[in-house]
């Protein structure tokens, strides 16, 4: 994962061309930014290591992203709900206007382009995905880009889920997708992502980022609780209760539950190790 100097690359706003403004005087680069902050508008777009690489991560519409430069119809920056670095295609974006007000809080909705259900659906909209209500028809919010979405699927950013473990359940069934952030398809690390975040904590992107800063680790034997966080090398899965877990796993290849002494079992048995730590979400003082 290093990059510039043998800095982590998902975390150093840095590339050939240009580095965040914050790290003059860290690291050399031909010039320095401030960012921009930009819009998604697709319902998902990926969030690239390179131009035309890999998938790191995903982004939904309405989340920000922090533009660092627009080279070859790629922007260059970072998530700003995690700081994760990488590019976005540019068509993707749009510079940022008035902030969103809502998330869409069920598993999956769609905007119309009139308050019916009976007309066609202008896109699919992903949990997580940010939307600026301006006004409400009958059983719709309208958004600032004239589009209707249902008001149950709708919540104000300013309402958190209280359990994270609840939004992770939402995700039951959802397709494994490597580096997916999305009802389409979700790896480990973004079911937590997604089930932290909704809760109102933060969240880094990937499993060993999640490892090293979440929560309160625990003695290996610790008797698991709801929310409780289980790691192994490159996964993450949370405790539904003292016995049972949901984990978005390539063994049944989606977001599944399973039996926490099970899973410890099967994934020794693959050669994947013991788990590597076991981590315990803060009490809420609200």
């Amino acid at each position: 994962m290093s990059g510039p100097a043998g800095r982590d690359r998902r975390e150093t706003p840095a590339n050939d061309r240009v580095a965040a403004a914050r790290l003059r005087g860290v690291i050399e680069a031909p010039r320095y930014a401030e960012p921009e902050r930009w819009r998604v508008t697709r319902p998902v777009t990926d969030l690239l290591r390179a131009p035309e690489g890999p998938r790191e991560r995903q982004l939904v519409l309405g989340e920000a992203f922090e533009l660092l430069e627009m080279h070859d119809g790629f922007a260059f920056g970072w998530a700003a709900r995690d700081g994760f670095v990488g590019y976005v295609a540019e068509a993707a974006l749009a510079a940022d206007g008035p902030a969103p007000t809502h998330r869409v809080a069920v598993p999956a909705s769609h905007a119309y382009s009139v308050p019916d259900l009976k007309t066609p659906e202008l896109m699919g909209l992903s949990f997580g995905s940010e939307l600026r209500v301006v006004s409400a028809a009958g059983g719709f919010f309208e958004t600032a880009e004239g589009w209707f979405v249902p008001r149950p699927h709708l919540r104000p950013l300013n309402v958190p889920f209280r359990d994270p473990v609840t939004v992770a359940q939402l995700f039951f069934g959802v397709p494994y997708l490597w580096g997916g952030n999305s009802v389409w398809g979700i790896d480990c690390s973004g079911l937590v992502q997604a089930a932290w975040r909704a809760a109102g904590l933060d969240c880094p992107g990937d499993s060993d980022q999640q490892e090293r800063v979440l929560g309160e680790a625990l003695p290996e034997g610790t008797p698991f609780q709801r929310g409780d966080l289980l790691f192994w090398r490159g996964h993450v899965a949370l405790a539904v209760d003292a016995e049972v877990l949901i984990h978005a796993n390539g063994h049944t290849m989606s977001v599944a539950y399973e039996r926490i002494a099970d899973a410890i079992a099967r994934i020794e048995a693959q050669g994947e190790g013991r788990p590597t730590a076991h981590r315990r979400m803060p009490v809420r003082a609200d």
